[in-house]
């Protein structure tokens, strides 16, 4: 029987305990009358014997956050304060030590989109390809003229 990696309720597991503990049968018993592995129950009591408390373990691994919730109030306080910080300003400014994907993840979870820049004009007429025919292809030019892109379409002439 395979079973979801979600931690069984408490109310099972209060279930399996008392059984447990009344010894009205035996843990194998318990297992198939409960749906449980007899290994389950074992780690179970052993928690319970050992911390007190037979309670899910809290679920969470790896590695903990950068950006606790009071450094996500500064970091967005920060955004707030000066909108076109760099990423790396605002790690500085944050006092964090973490790399700038990091930075950038946290302000996408927080609702914030990169600002996009333009660095040249709209548009742009260029040739797509090299005229000297090295990259492939023929060396003549074909139905496109020189100066503009191929995404272009070549109209009619008006008279």
């Amino acid at each position: 029987m395979f079973r979801s990696m979600r931690a069984y309720s408490m109310d099972l597991r209060e279930r399996v305990v008392a059984a447990c503990d009344e010894k009205a049968a035996t843990r194998s018993e318990i297992a198939e009358q409960f749906g449980v592995s007899q290994s389950w129950i074992r780690r179970l009591l052993q928690r319970r014997r050992e911390c007190g408390s037979y309670a899910p373990l809290d679920g969470r691994r790896g590695r903990k956050p950068a950006f606790d919730a009071g450094l996500l109030a500064r970091l967005e306080r920060l955004v707030q304060q000066q909108p076109d910080a760099t990423l790396q300003e605002l790690r500085d400014r944050s006092g964090v030590r973490c790399s700038l994907v990091t930075v950038s993840n946290t302000l996408i979870r927080l609702g914030y989109r990169r600002k996009k820049r333009r660095f040249g004009p709209l548009s742009k007429i260029a040739p797509t390809f090299a005229s000297s025919g090295k990259l492939g292809g023929s060396a003549s030019s074909g139905p496109i003229a020189d100066g503009s892109s191929i995404s272009m379409k070549v109209g009619r002439k008006r008279t």
